[in-house]
């Protein structure tokens, strides 16, 4: 056994020569010595060095998109990025849907369980509100009832406001109808329109520019029609006998919309409810348009 290894490390160590001639006149062009172990040395460090090499190219390169079985280098990139668009995109329908669903209160005339895009932006806490104790004071409870009775109607958690901006775009309003104003504005009483008798058959317009959102019959208010205009303004028509636009339809400042009537349970004779809100907060009509005849 012994006699056998010495002879296997003497093949390996024993030493060859390999040599390049002219092929015409066998000139020596050169020569290379090696040894049976040197060359193995040599081809194990050549097949680390190309695994090695290999394996850095897969791992950290793109050229690893050309290997059968991989993907794209980016591709988890941008499967993130469209994870957030879509989140995104999910926020902002459930914002579109809730201020839709309270445009309806609105022209329904109910109460609104939530007045605020803004709290689907919120999360809620896990705060135990049960130990918490408050102590209010008479004037804090006064306070607090008079906030919530002039802002329990708003779209949006703002103050409430009176009047148009100076830099509202709008320019001007058309009157809907002319005729006489039997039942004003009053905030206070929850009416937050004016109530406009005129003739017969008379035709309602469009007091501005705007997409019809909602167009539909009512219990209560009969035949409604309501605008979404430029600059968070909204405009409604109630008590209407037919009504002349549908849902999606774009009209101009004066195109007729509905025709004067006397529908709804809440109606009490031909007339003509109309209600002006900006960014969520009733306004007085009679502000900003001329309802009397020339």
């Amino acid at each position: 056994m012994a006699k056998e290894k010495k002879e296997t490390e003497s093949r390996l160590r024993k030493k060859y020569r390999v040599v390049v001639y002219n092929n015409e006149n066998y000139e020596e062009k050169a020569h290379f010595k090696f040894t049976p172990l040197a060359l193995f040395n040599i081809v194990i460090f050549s097949s680390v060095l190309l695994i090695v090499l290999v394996t850095y190219l897969i791992a950290f390169t793109p050229l690893r998109e050309y290997i059968p079985g991989y993907t794209d280098v980016s591709l988890n990139r941008r499967v993130y990025e469209m994870e957030r668009r879509a989140d995104s995109l999910e926020l902002v329908f459930k914002q579109k849907d809730l201020y839709i669903n309270n445009l309806k209160k609105i022209i329904m005339g109910d109460d609104f369980v939530t007045d605020s895009i803004n709290s689907l932006l919120t999360k809620s806490s896990n705060t135990n509100f049960n130990n918490i104790t408050d102590k209010k004071s008479k004037e804090d409870s006064l306070f607090r009832i008079e906030y919530e009775n002039e802002t329990r109607n708003n779209l949006f958690k703002q103050e409430i406001i009176d009047e148009i901006p100076s830099d509202y775009k709008l320019v001007s309003f058309f009157s809907p109808m002319t005729g006489i104003v039997t039942n004003h504005f009053n905030r206070e009483e929850k009416h937050y329109g004016i109530d406009i008798v005129s003739d017969n058959n008379s035709v309602i317009k469009a007091t501005a520019d705007g997409t019809v959102i909602y167009s539909d019959w009512t219990v209560e208010n009969g035949y409604c029609i309501g605008i979404q205009h430029n600059g968070n303004l909204f405009s409604i028509y109630k008590h209407n006998a037919v009504l002349l636009k549908e849902d999606g339809d774009f009209v101009s400042a004066g195109e007729p919309i509905a025709l004067y009537g006397n529908s709804g349970s809440m109606s009490t004779g031909p007339h003509l409810h109309f209600e002006l809100w900006y960014n969520g907060t009733p306004l007085n009509p009679e502000d900003y348009i001329s309802f009397e005849r020339n």
